[in-house]
């Protein structure tokens, strides 16, 4: 049988197991210019808690008794499209289920994996999370040595990445994380500088002991009271770019206030800009290309975090608003 979970009702604040159906049915077989995928891992994203609020975006909403929206890499076990044979291993947004039939076309198309190994990369690294942080990091944020830069949420698999990206360009990287484990992983593993356990600690004063005013580049994951504190502490001229704000819980409803110290940005003559890593799809190749070198030259560190088991994919999503993954939150079928 085909284990899917579909979405039974839209959260109105925290998402959990009780806003899914599990349910079971036959495996799908292909049609006609159809592969069939076994799935192997799923892909988790705080995005993914966005896609479940009726309101527009730049994906629309997953429907109710649709099955929930995720990417993941699988096996062809059966072909009737002329591009696939049995046996290759593909990723593209198959959703938490054991099987998918498709085409390969649709609003993002799959691919294939080819000789990637770990198959899993794909769905980070030299996927959407890796190719975010380069393009925000590097083609917008443009790091340039010797310049401060601060990344929030910088434990998990985009801020992590980007930080590493900084260091790769010579800056001074600094990140906040939660709790005294992923700290210690950003110094010891992910070449961060500096590292400030917003669990612990104070941010606002472990931010004016590190980089008072000096602030270059910020790389926000994160939004809430922490983007407030980096605000009073920018340079003049500093750039701040907005790649999530999972600090808001991505709900539709008693949304958080936005920042009290955005009046920084005229004193410091600063910039605050968001973007969204589907616009940049048509320089995926070149991106691909060098991050699979600096991976290769174990300049990047790539950390997963794997939970076991399709029965725990609503779990797994509440557990990323909880702080508990470890960079790549994947799970394997």
């Amino acid at each position: 049988m085909n284990r899917q979970w579909l979405l039974k009702e839209r959260p109105n604040a925290n998402v959990g197991p009780e806003h899914f159906e599990w349910v079971e049915t036959p495996i799908p077989s292909a049609g006609e210019g159809e592969i069939v995928v076994r799935n192997l891992f799923l892909s988790f994203e705080p995005a993914q808690r966005g896609w479940l609020n009726d309101v527009p975006s730049y994906v629309p909403p997953v429907a109710i008794g649709e099955v929930m929206r995720s990417a993941a890499v699988g096996e062809v076990i059966e072909s009737n499209h002329q591009d696939y044979t049995v046996g290759e291993y593909v990723t593209g947004t198959f959703g938490w289920q054991d099987y998918i039939a498709t085409s390969g076309e649709g609003m993002f198309p799959i691919a294939k994996v080819n000789e990637i190994r770990p198959i899993t990369y794909p769905l980070h690294i030299y996927g959407i999370t890796g190719m975010t942080a380069y393009f925000g990091m590097i083609d917008i944020g443009k790091p340039l040595a010797g310049e401060t830069v601060v990344v929030s949420g910088a434990a998990g698999a985009t801020g992590s990445v980007a930080g590493q990206l900084a260091k790769l360009k010579g800056a001074r990287v600094i990140g906040i994380a939660g709790g005294p484990e992923k700290c210690r992983w950003l110094l010891e593993h992910a070449n961060f500088d500096e590292a400030i356990d917003y669990k612990n600690e104070s941010v606002s004063d472990r931010l004016k002991a590190l980089c008072a005013n000096s602030i270059d580049l910020f790389f926000d994951n994160v939004g809430g009271q922490i983007l407030d504190d980096v605000l009073t502490n920018l340079s003049v001229g500093a750039r701040v770019l907005l790649c999530g704000g999972i600090s808001s819980g991505y709900t539709a409803n008693n949304l958080p206030p936005g920042p009290i110290n955005y009046m920084q940005l005229v004193i410091r003559r600063a910039t605050m800009q968001g973007f969204l890593v589907l616009d940049y799809l048509d320089q995926f190749p070149d991106a691909l290309e060098e991050m699979h070198s600096w991976v290769n030259q174990g300049l990047i560190h790539v950390e997963e975090d794997v939970i076991d088991g399709l029965q725990h994919a609503p779990s797994t999503l509440a557990g990323l608003f909880e702080g508990k993954n470890f960079g790549k939150q994947l799970l394997k079928l």
